[in-house]
């Protein structure tokens, strides 16, 4: 119960920091940050090349590319799971357990920032990086993940 605890305060307070900065930017954040997002790739290549974020490609195909690199089966830890599907009419769903407790299916998107969706009212993001960045012991050293927050993480195999 005290580790349920924990978890959730931990969660709770991520969950807090990561809705701050694209809350303060501007009313519209979705399409200022997609419409930016795009030229940062082309004249970036500041990082090195073992940067833990997706490689976007300029233009309408970046979406459509991006969208294809998050479909599919995640593997979490202690039976957690993510998989996202395709939705006919765009965009993509999340079926998910993220806990021990919760578990269910949201509507979400693909941006330039990750994989954006409402999870219980707070807006969440699952980002590309590496086992890790998850936190969890179990995903360290993986290649292929997804992070929602510190703590909640999911891996291809």
């Amino acid at each position: 119960m005290k580790t349920f605890a924990l978890l959730f305060a931990v969660a709770a307070l991520a969950a807090c920091s990561d809705q701050q900065p694209p809350d303060t930017t501007a009313p519209d954040v979705t399409s200022s940050v997609e419409a930016a997002a795009p030229a940062q790739p082309e004249t970036g290549g500041n990082g090195a090349d073992a940067s833990p974020g997706p490689i976007t490609a300029p233009g309408p195909t970046a979406t459509a590319n991006q969208e294809s690199d998050y479909l599919g089966r995640w593997t979490g830890v202690e039976g957690m799971y993510l998989v996202v599907a395709a939705k006919p009419g765009g965009g993509v769903t999340l079926d998910m357990q993220w806990d021990l407790d919760h578990k269910g299916s949201f509507d979400g998107s693909v941006t330039a920032e990750g994989l954006r969706f409402m999870r219980n009212g707070v807006a969440e993001s699952a980002v590309h990086t590496g086992g890790d960045a998850t936190g969890l012991k179990y995903l360290a050293g993986k290649r292929d993940c997804l992070t929602v927050k510190p703590g909640e993480g999911y891996c291809r195999d």
